[in-house]
């Protein structure tokens, strides 16, 4: 029977976003395939977990195109990218902790392409007006990835309800990012009570002593 292929790398992808150490034996089970089979397909975990990450760069990649980024104002684009990642956060949440991904000279270069769409986004919010321009695009992209990842496990664990998910990872990104318009009323300084000069107690003239004659 022929294998699908992104079959068992979408149940490899579910049973590694609820556990992360899972075994290849335990892939395998998931997929419903055995053991020997899912090594024909992947060499290993290394061969599997770049697999995912193929899987993952190019759900991010649909995701980007489904979100429209460069339409409308750019706070209502971060609510659309984050609502088209939410199905693909738990696969970026494992493939978050995979160091070997984005360490030294094998990094795919479909993260980079993801990464300046992202922050092509951010940067237009800021000459907008709608971002503060104190933090940079690229910390701002790097703060999405953290959010996406931190709101797939509490998910994931139960700590957090699905459907509070975007709304979640959306405020508290917007929150900290939006540009503060400085239309407080301004506070007049405190007037000190005006001081009276104090008066001196009228003096009344000396009288002299009469003189009797």
């Amino acid at each position: 029977m022929a294998v699908d292929r992104d079959h068992v790398l979408r149940s490899a992808a579910a049973l590694l976003t609820r556990k992360s150490t899972a075994t290849m034996d335990e892939v395998a089970k998931a997929a419903g395939i055995s053991r020997a089979t899912l090594h024909r397909h992947f060499a290993g975990r290394d061969a599997l977990v770049r697999a995912l990450e193929a899987l993952g760069i190019a759900e991010c990649a649909a995701a980007l195109e489904a979100a429209r980024p460069e339409e409308g104002p750019a706070e209502d684009a971060v609510r659309r990218l984050v609502a088209a990642i939410e199905p693909q956060a738990g696969l970026l949440a494992f493939l978050y902790t995979e160091n070997q991904l984005f360490e030294g000279e094998e990094q795919n270069e479909g993260w980079a392409r993801i990464d300046e769409r992202i922050a092509a986004l951010f940067r237009r919010g800021q000459e907008s007006g709608e971002f503060r321009i104190d933090l940079t695009p690229a910390w701002l992209t790097e703060a999405l990835y953290g959010l996406l990842a931190s709101a797939a496990w509490a998910v994931t664990e139960g700590r957090v309800a699905p459907k509070d998910f975007t709304r979640m990872v959306v405020e508290l990104l917007l929150g900290g990012t939006r540009r503060q318009n400085d239309t407080a009323p301004r506070k007049e300084p405190r007037k000190e009570p005006r001081k009276e000069p104090r008066k001196e107690p009228r003096k009344e003239p000396r009288k002299e002593p009469r003189k009797e004659s």
